[in-house]
């Protein structure tokens, strides 16, 4: 591997963020290079938000912590340093317009992935920054690295086919780092005997879209985690906003041999009694013997009825409130990296400066993004994680390099 003043490895928007920021605060005469194992940077950008790239959420820092894991408090000095509000006008300031959506979701207003991508990879270019594509740095390349700054924005194992492929935490390891263990998150829960309550007819124009609904995680006996709002029943099983809210916390009781349950509640906003009355008066204003399918179209959604009736084949008017607002899946296994939006666990936090990125255990060495054991929620929060965690290391390694020139004087 060449000798640079800064090198980065991977070509993600944590790594393209790192080579901007180190870019602008050395000014000209540094050497920054920038690796990526791919010929065009930014391949996983083109993927997110269903190609939509959810950019960040505006929520305020004490919403938006919420929705760190496993450590909001050590993200927070990444955040500070370049935040939500940040990261819209620096995309702005490149050519790319935002946009807000419900959930406070933040988005290019094109809708198109592709153009937050190719206006990164262009401001990269532009502030001098030597891109050397379709190079695999492996982990043994670091031993030999001379004096300099080095950073470490590979990415996570997700979606393997853009080149996440963990290369990352083999290189922390290399370099005396701790990984912990690794996990896919935001990803599809599969439940038990699923195939039974949906067909293939189910899922013939898409997911079946779930709105306004409540999901509990169960592990074992205790409920540990319960969201409301949308989400999706694909072939996969229970899939995107609030299912992938709650994935992580699955995986892993699952990984540890725990039994996982979920519990869908599609009428949230009512109690059991007021859904229940609800339930009594339609069936008295039905005309002639009250039909289940017709008092049915009134509660749910038509492309749901039918699984909701085969997982439920002894449904009455009694038991029907019940069973609206306790649907109970006992959850047997989930997408891979694949699949998976996010991968969870990553290089020990503890053996990372928060406030500057930097290791506690090499000199010159700095990470940013998915590699960390930092992740978020869906809905704009993993590629703010990416944008901060780029921005600050970039900076905070522009300054390891301005030190050490000091010190040579």
């Amino acid at each position: 591997m060449a000798e640079g003043d800064i090198i980065i490895i991977g070509g993600g928007p944590a790594g393209m963020m790192a080579a901007i920021k180190a870019a602008e605060t050395l000014g000209s005469g540094t050497r920054i290079r920038l690796y990526d194992k791919n010929e065009r940077l930014g391949r996983k950008i083109y993927l997110t938000g269903r190609g939509r790239c959810n950019l960040t959420n505006s929520r305020p820092w004490n919403e938006f912590s919420e929705h760190i894991h496993p450590s909001a408090a050590f993200f927070e000095s990444a955040f500070r340093s370049f935040s939500n509000e940040a990261t819209v006008r620096f995309f702005e300031s490149i050519g790319v317009p935002c946009v807000e959506l419900q959930g406070k979701r933040i988005f290019p207003s094109s809708m198109r992935a592709a153009d937050v991508a190719q206006a990164l990879e262009r401001r990269v270019e532009e502030s001098g920054v030597e891109v050397l594509r379709g190079i695999s740095v492996s982990p043994s390349d670091l031993l030999l690295k001379e004096a300099g700054a080095l950073i470490i924005a590979t990415g996570g194992k997700s979606y393997p086919a853009t080149g996440s492929t963990g290369d990352g935490y083999a290189m922390a390891e290399t370099l005396g780092h701790t990984v912990t263990r690794l996990f896919p998150s935001e990803t599809a829960l599969h439940p038990r005997e699923y195939s039974s309550i949906f067909s293939g007819e189910d899922f013939a124009s898409g997911a079946v879209e779930v709105k306004n609904a409540g999901l509990s995680l169960r592990v074992d006996k205790d409920i540990v985690q319960t969201e409301q709002g949308d989400f999706n029943f694909t072939g996969d099983g229970l899939e995107s906003g609030i299912a992938y809210w709650i994935s992580r916390k699955a995986v892993w009781a699952m990984l540890n041999g725990q039994k996982v349950e979920v519990t869908l509640d599609l009428k949230p906003a009512l109690s059991h009694e007021k859904l229940a009355a609800r339930i009594a008066r339609d069936v008295c204003e039905a005309h002639g013997k009250p039909q289940m399918a017709k008092i049915l179209r009134g509660l749910l959604p038509e492309s749901l009825i039918d699984a909701f009736r085969r997982a439920n084949p002894d449904l009455s008017f009694e038991n029907l409130a019940s069973r609206l607002k306790n649907w109970n899946f006992r959850i047997d296994g989930y997408k891979g990296y694949e699949r998976a939006v996010v991968t969870a666990g990553g290089v020990c936090l503890k053996e990372i400066v928060p406030k500057t990125l930097a290791s506690r255990i090499r000199k010159g060495l700095f990470f940013a993004g998915e590699v960390l054991d930092l992740d978020g929620d869906t809905g704009g929060y993993n590629l703010q994680i990416a944008i901060s965690t780029g921005a600050l290391a970039g900076v905070s390694a522009a300054k390891y390099i301005q030190r050490s020139r000091l010190c040579e004087e």
